[in-house]
């Protein structure tokens, strides 16, 4: 709303592009993406929901700009996107990289789910994307190499775990007890599963620990090819 001083003033604070993007990550921050609205933005604003339309033409330009003010936010993180043209570390590089991301993603927790609904990357997603590629080509990895590491990567790069399902509403993902013959396996598993940090959680399975022990795995693998000059790597179209 408009401050006193503004009010006592006479003067608002200009609408801007930025401003208006900057108030819809404050306000899903808030109140979560499922609850954003262009009227409660608006109103956030202490604007009319027309005068959105001048700066972003509507709610999907806007979140198409959300995401980019948040892989600004990453760039800043993880100290930018350029990348040496070789990096002998090259797998702590790239760990530090998406962890960098993933830190964002934990102050944003609701980024992943709009994530995947773009079809655009946008520039700076897009950066961030040949960042990635540019730290795993610094360490000598073919491109070849790297188009399959990206696939196995998947959304893991940009710092969350894709969820495999949908947690129920209790969000212990309990099965129900008429399918524990039929789903033996499934049902011991989720009997001895535990997630006790939600602080660093972004959906029932992608915990900090689950998502560093999936990263992990991939970055060794990785590595393990990389060493032997893609000998034993399988050349397939995808």
């Amino acid at each position: 709303m408009t401050s006193t001083a503004e009010r006592s003033s006479g003067r608002r604070t200009p609408l801007t592009r930025e401003r208006v993007l900057r108030t819809a990550i404050e306000l899903a921050d808030a109140s979560g993406i499922d609850a954003f609205t262009m009227r409660r933005l608006a109103e956030r604003l202490d604007v009319e929901v027309m005068s959105l339309y001048y700066h972003l033409p509507n709610k999907e330009a806007i979140f198409d700009g959300v995401v980019e003010s948040v892989f600004a936010e990453i760039d800043q993180r993880v100290g930018g996107f350029e990348v040496p043209e070789t990096d002998a570390g090259w797998k702590t590089s790239l760990r530090e990289r998406i962890l960098g991301a993933r830190e964002v993603m934990l102050e944003h927790p609701w980024v992943p789910g709009i994530l995947e609904g773009r079809t655009q990357l946008g520039l700076l997603r897009a950066r961030y994307v040949d960042s990635v590629i540019g730290t795993l080509r610094s360490g000598g990895l073919s491109y070849d190499l790297i188009h399959h590491a990206m696939h196995a990567l998947g959304s893991r790069m940009f710092g969350f775990s894709q969820e495999l399902v949908s947690d129920d509403d209790d969000g212990d993902g309990d099965i129900p007890e008429q399918l524990a013959e039929t789903l033996p396996h499934l049902v011991g598993m989720l009997a001895v599963v535990r997630h006790d940090d939600p602080s660093s959680t972004l959906g029932w399975c992608d915990d900090q620990f689950e998502f560093e022990f999936g990263l992990d795995l991939i970055l060794d693998g990785l590595e393990r090819l990389a060493r032997s000059d893609g000998e034993s790597f399988p050349r397939t179209a995808s």
